[in-house]
């Protein structure tokens, strides 16, 4: 398994239109092959940083994801984000 997640700071007023923009984006990504799940998080104990947390069953389902869709949902994404850090998290062990 493998999960990219972006780490973003938004100012309040653009909260909103953030999420409306990772929803979208969610469901361009649940179509692509080995996309597994989605999540908009907010950073507990920090002002306005969110993060788009992605699991993608392999690395190269998420790449070409990315190569085929990224700057095309950026050009329809509304909110005006800071991009603070990408983080990309192999599994190792799974306890359910």
């Amino acid at each position: 398994m493998f999960i990219h997640a972006v780490l973003f700071e938004i100012k309040p007023k653009e909260a909103i239109s953030y999420r409306k923009d990772s929803l979208m984006w969610a469901s361009y990504a649940k179509k692509a092959e080995g996309f597994l799940a989605y999540h908009t998080m907010k950073r507990s104990g920090y002002k306005n940083q969110y993060a788009s947390v992605y699991t993608w069953k392999l690395r190269r389902n998420h790449i070409s994801f990315m190569k085929n869709l990224h700057d095309w949902l950026v050009s329809k994404s509304k909110a005006r984000v800071k991009v603070l850090g990408y983080y990309n998290f192999s599994a190792i062990d799974k306890y359910l």
